[in-house]
This record gives structure tokens, C-alpha cells and sequence, in this order.
């Protein structure tokens, strides 16, 4: 095995390495060190020792070399973030996903976030379209994040947390008699589609991007799902647009589906 050929994620300070159960400890220590001494803007290197697991999307990583380190400051599309690797999720692939979403809101509209996460999309939107949005996510470390993150990119103003279970919040807000006129749905890979809170919250009008994840092939599933979905919430819909947003194994993607209610 050629171990100069490893690939390796960077998040920020931190870089991420993948290797086969194969490698020795040893030419792991000497790879990180390699890295290290070539990108000087790196300053730790972990190795994914798990895939994301359960709802909260935890990765676990191991320490390798540099600096004792799992907090990463991150940029993209104007803003900042901090999160740690561990215990919050974070993707830097979907930062393109995040800028054109951002870049469809406008002003006046009222923006709702589930599974926000450390508030990518959130902040996102709200910096770059002066939107109000309402940002909910299950995960404590996250959320502590997510206010952090509000703070360094100065939209307190605009970004309201509700931290807790979607399905929870959901009914207080409803209760609330509130509604939007967008709702970004960036699921993680869950049975449930928490589509019934999405329509519990919408009006006429109301545009949704929902993620799901599924093969290439059954792309029409996910579609009967959502219209399903629809139909025992007594909501009409028009499917807007169907996206892949990125594959996320051999033959398998992250699906992004936009629709409104009519």
C-alpha cells in the first residue's frame, strides 16, 4: 500500500484521515507527520476510527499528531464556525447545498431550520438574506455551538434557537399559531420523514427542501413518499425540483427534494 495516497478530510485546523484496518500504527504516525510538515495551516491530525452513528451523527476520531485538539474553526460562504468534531455534526460538503438554498430565501420570509445541527444552514441563510429563521436542534453540544456561532457571525438578531425533540417544538409552535414560508430540512439518515411537522407548519405557499437518502434508482420512492405524506396531512403539493445533493456511498445519494404547498 502506498500510504502518500491516503486521502484526508480538512475541517478548518484539522485533518481527517481514512485508513484500511490493514495500516499500521506506525505508518499511520508517519503519514500524519508528513502532513503536517506540508500544510502548515494544519494543526492536528485525527484519524475517523467510526462512522456517524445514531441520531445525534456523532463521529469518533483518534488522535494521531500536531496539536491535542477536536475544536475546529471553520469557513464558508461568508461565515464562520466552531464546533467540535465528536460531539456535533458538521459537513463541509453540503456548503454549496447551504449557498444556493440561502441565495432562493428572500428578505421577508420566515425561515424555519430542523436538524440545524451548530446552525450551518441557519447562519447561513441568515447572513447572506436577511431573513428571520427559527433554528431547532435535538443535540445539547450542538446547540452550544449553535449560540456561539450565532454570536461570531453577528446574527443574534435574526436567528431564534429552539433547542429539543422537532416533534415537541413543532406543537408549541403550532400552538403558537406559527407558520412558515420556507422550511430546509436537512435530515439525517432517520426512518421517519418528519414531513407531518413540516406540513403542521406550513400555509399556502410555503416552500420545503427536504433531504433524504436513497439509490440512485429509487429516486420515484422518496417522491410517492412525500406526496403521501401530503395527502394524509390534506396538503396539496407541486414538486418543484428534484436534486441530487451528493453521493454519499457507491450508487447511493443524498436526495434533495423542493415543493410547495398549493
Amino acid at each position: 500500500m502506498n500510504i502518500h495516497h491516503r486521502s484526508f478530510n480538512i475541517l478548518g485546523n484539522i485533518a481527517i484521515v481514512n485508513f484500511s484496518d490493514k495500516t499500521k500504527l506506525k505508518d499511520k504516525k508517519t503519514f500524519a507527520k508528513e502532513i503536517l510538515k506540508k500544510n502548515q495551516n494544519i494543526k492536528t491530525i485525527l484519524e475517523k476510527s467510526g462512522k456517524f452513528s445514531g441520531r445525534l451523527r456523532k463521529m469518533k476520531t483518534k488522535y494521531l499528531a500536531g496539536e491535542k485538539n477536536k475544536e475546529v474553526l471553520y469557513r464558508e460562504n461568508n461565515c464562520v464556525f466552531r464546533f467540535n468534531i465528536d460531539t456535533t455534526y458538521f459537513s463541509p460538503r453540503l456548503s454549496n447545498e447551504r449557498k444556493e438554498i440561502a441565495s432562493l430565501i428572500k428578505k421577508d420570509d420566515k425561515v424555519l431550520v430542523m436538524f440545524s445541527g451548530v446552525g450551518p444552514y441557519s447562519i447561513c441563510i441568515a447572513k447572506n438574506s436577511r431573513a428571520e429563521v427559527y433554528s431547532n436542534e435535538i443535540n445539547r453540544e450542538a446547540n452550544k455551538y449553535a449560540e456561539l456561532n450565532i454570536k461570531l457571525n453577528e446574527v443574534r438578531d435574526k436567528v431564534e434557537l429552539i433547542s429539543g425533540d422537532i416533534k415537541k417544538a413543532a406543537e408549541k409552535l403550532k400552538n403558537k399559531k406559527q407558520k412558515f414560508s420556507v422550511i430546509v430540512m436537512p435530515r439525517p439518515k432517520l426512518k421517519e420523514s418528519f414531513l407531518k411537522q413540516a406540513f403542521m407548519l406550513s400555509k399556502k405557499g410555503t416552500k420545503i427542501f427536504y433531504y433524504d437518502f436513497c439509490k440512485i434508482e429509487d429516486k420515484n420512492k422518496i417522491i410517492e413518499k412525500i406526496k403521501n405524506e401530503a395527502r394524509k396531512a390534506k396538503k396539496k403539493i407541486k414538486i418543484l425540483r428534484i436534486k441530487p445533493s451528493g453521493e454519499i456511498a457507491p450508487y447511493k445519494i443524498r436526495l434533495r427534494v423542493d415543493f410547495e404547498i398549493l
